[in-house]
């Protein structure tokens, strides 16, 4: 490693200002801030000393992906041997045919993403954006397995330069790009998100069996009523058809325990999002209505991409709610919106994306009513003083 940086110092005049490669600059930068700690600091004035650059509160997010990443692998093959009626694969050989199906996605996914970041900090002479980092291995895990490359590079570019280099870069944008990702490939290719057998790697191509769907749980509520959905063992392991990193509640709360022992995730956004979702879901298993207000509250926790929403997406930093009171309030709001999409629009039956692009769109708002209400308080107890 001693080799590698000193490696590293010696090309680093050639990206400094009067150097052959200054341009390349932040490129170097890039590099060399993800390998090692960066060794500047301040030298006057109130400054904080933290080891805990953006990179590795990021990796760190990278890090609390992994078991669903591991879990999905397994499950890309497990269902693939269930539709097809292959008996004699064991959990090895089912995990190596999921992780192969899903490695070219994450590298689409980087190469694309990473390819226009890289190019957006040259053109500003920034330094290279550590968000990515995240939203690289985000996106390919709530993609259908058998959504073409071509078709995610795009969905990466469009919620790339859209999403965010248009607003500034990381820590500008106001929408989630791997849900932005997504949105766009839902709007644009429907039939990539909302079939009913496009998350089972294969079934797109035919050749399964007549009985077998591939459908969500959600999906099997819309088309077959709910009580042909898989039961609520089968939805909390994860061994049931969906995108790859969003079937195990499992594996993802060993990701919210590694965020929030880290600190990187937002307990009050978790919380407040799960317990809106559950309230919401029983005040309409009380008052009744069409079939889906009696789905059981708790369905809509496990379901979906409820669980994973909650702990990965609707905690983003930059996108949601900053003010501590209006995390809760900017919570409760996206839970309570995914059960209202799922049970009263049911030609959308998943509602997290939605639901959490819509309040990252209004986080904004509810900080400002969060801070307005603030002063108004202590100007008040000033007045009173």
């Amino acid at each position: 490693m001693s080799f590698l940086l000193d490696t590293m110092k010696k090309m680093e005049p050639l990206f400094e200002k009067g150097g052959r490669l200054e341009k390349l600059r932040s490129v170097y930068d890039g590099f060399a801030t993800f390998l090692y700690v960066p060794d500047r600091v301040t030298t006057r004035g109130a400054h904080i000393r933290d080891y805990m650059d953006m990179k590795r509160t990021m990796i760190i997010v990278v890090i609390a992906l992994i078991p669903a990443l591991l879990f999905g692998s397994y499950n890309i093959g497990l269902q693939h041997t269930r539709a097809f009626g292959i008996v004699d694969w064991s959990l090895m050989q089912m995990f190596w045919f999921g992780f192969l199906k899903i490695l070219p996605l994450i590298i689409v996914s980087y190469v694309t993403g990473l390819g226009i970041e890289f190019v957006a900090a040259q053109i500003r002479g920034h330094e290279i954006n550590e968000g990515y980092l995240v939203t690289g291995m985000l996106i390919p895990l709530i993609m259908p397995i058998d959504v073409p490359l071509w078709m995610l590079a795009v969905s990466v570019a469009f919620a790339v330069i859209i999403g965010k280099e248009i607003f500034g870069g990381t820590g500008m944008n106001i929408l989630n790009p791997a849900l932005t990702a997504r949105a766009f490939l839902f709007f644009s290719y429907p039939a990539w998100m909302s079939g009913d057998t496009v998350w089972i790697e294969g079934l797109t191509k035919g050749g399964a069996i007549d009985a077998f769907s591939g459908a969500t749980p959600l999906a099997v509520a819309k088309l077959d009523g709910i009580a042909r959905m898989p039961s609520a063992m089968e939805m909390f392991v994860g061994t049931i058809p969906g995108s790859v990193g969003e079937t195990s509640v499992i594996a993802i709360l060993i990701g919210a325990l590694i965020l929030l022992v880290t600190g990187v995730g937002s307990w009050r956004i978790m919380l407040s999002m799960t317990l809106g979702a559950l309230g919401m879901g029983l005040l309409l298993n009380l008052t009744g209505g069409n079939e889906y207000t009696q789905i059981p509250a708790y369905y809509h926790l496990i379901m979906g991409g409820f669980a994973f929403g909650t702990v990965f997406m609707a905690t983003d930093p930059v996108s949601a709610a900053q003010t501590n009171t209006g995390k809760f309030i900017y919570g409760a709001l996206t839970g309570i919106l995914v059960v209202i999409i799922r049970v009263f629009n049911p030609a959308y039956p998943e509602g997290t994306m939605l639901a959490i692009l819509l309040m990252n769109v209004m986080a904004p708002l509810i900080d400002h009513y969060v801070v307005q209400a603030n002063i108004r308080r202590r100007v008040k107890r000033v007045r009173t003083a």
